[in-house]
């Protein structure tokens, strides 16, 4: 990290943070600042774990505002993928591309926090998923998701989602994409019923929610693609783009009835307005539910979508959102900004 870092390294975008003891401030690998003495420097992995550790962000590489984009041989590793998703990818056939392996191996997993192989098994699984839930033969599908024997598809599958394939005609999985936002890479995880779930990567309890959603609906988690996915990715980047702050992708929250109370009515706040806890526990019926409101603000599963971010104590100021204070301030600001231009 530290030769990346002194020397600029493109490749180090997004893997890691560098924060200079001296000054307070950290920057990304590419800033273009001076760059500091080595003794002074110490590394994050996510621009929140600086913030929070009282650094605050570089006015000349900005690390906070602009989005986080994948690493080019991270790009590379994912569009390989979708190329051979009939076979496999051995270190013979990366080295073959131009690409060190074990280069591949630890930048992979540093971007999306799983391994390589685990990713590209994991693809193939979804598709085969999709190819067994829509009546195509066992055999074509073993062979063209590239396992060399009934019994080696039969295995993987079974581990993957718990059945074996002859059982899972009926079994549904949660495709999972990466969205790159001006605030950091966020997780999306949505079915052909909507979507289930978007958080920022580095949000405190996501483990949690992940966990939740797998015991409790029974569903893998898998990489993939479908259109509640396409469609919040577009809806993302048009309202951190300003063009628009509304959502219509269909959504499928998962909480107990008085979760799901406070989050429909969190849906009725529009962009660019705030209201208080007591204000909420007030209008749901139950004036001295404040602190319920708020644990069930944070049991939210939908940041953004299901706007949280626009509650605030009765004085004000903010409080109680998962993805970081800081992130609260920029939305509503932002809100204000994109509704409000003349505020700015």
């Amino acid at each position: 990290m530290l030769r990346a870092f002194l020397t600029g390294d493109p490749a180090a975008e997004g893997i890691f943070y560098a924060a200079v003891t001296t000054t307070g401030i950290f920057c990304r690998p590419t800033c273009p600042a001076r760059k500091p003495d080595p003794r002074n420097i110490e590394f994050f992995a996510t621009a929140s774990e600086a913030f929070h550790s009282g650094y605050r962000p570089c006015k000349r590489c900005r690390p906070m505002d602009v989005a986080r984009h994948p690493p080019a041989l991270v790009e590379r590793l994912r569009d390989a993928v979708e190329r051979n998703l009939a076979g496999r990818l051995t270190d013979k056939d990366l080295a073959a591309m131009g690409i060190e392996p074990s280069t591949a191996r630890r930048q992979f997993k540093q971007y999306t926090g799983v391994t390589f192989h685990a990713y590209y098994r994991a693809r193939r699984m979804g598709l085969a998923l999709h190819d067994v839930r829509n009546g195509r033969d066992f055999l074509d599908i073993q062979l063209d998701r590239g396992f060399e024997s009934a019994s080696a598809f039969r295995d993987a599958f079974t581990k993957t989602f718990g059945v074996p394939p002859s059982k899972a005609k009926d079994r549904d999985c949660l495709l999972a994409r990466r969205l790159e936002t001006p605030l950091g890479t966020m997780l999306a995880l949505a079915n052909d019923q909507g979507l289930y779930l978007l958080d920022f990567v580095d949000r405190r309890g996501l483990d949690r929610k992940l966990l939740t959603l797998r015991t409790r609906l029974h569903y893998a988690i898998v990489p993939g693609n479908n259109e509640p996915l396409d469609t919040i990715a577009t809806q993302l980047r048009r309202y951190f783009s300003g063009e628009s702050l509304a959502f219509d992708v269909p959504l499928v929250p998962i909480g107990s009835p008085w979760e799901q109370r406070v989050w429909r009515h969190l849906l009725t706040i529009p962009p660019g307005r705030t209201k208080s806890y007591s204000q909420m526990a007030e209008e749901l019926g139950h004036p001295d539910a404040r602190r319920a409101v708020g644990r069930a603000n944070g049991m939210n599963y939908l940041a953004i979508v299901i706007p949280c971010h626009r509650v605030i104590r009765a004085d004000g100021s903010l409080c109680g959102y998962g993805g970081g204070l800081w992130r609260k301030q920029w939305l509503l600001e932002h809100e204000r900004h994109s509704l409000f231009p003349s505020s700015r």
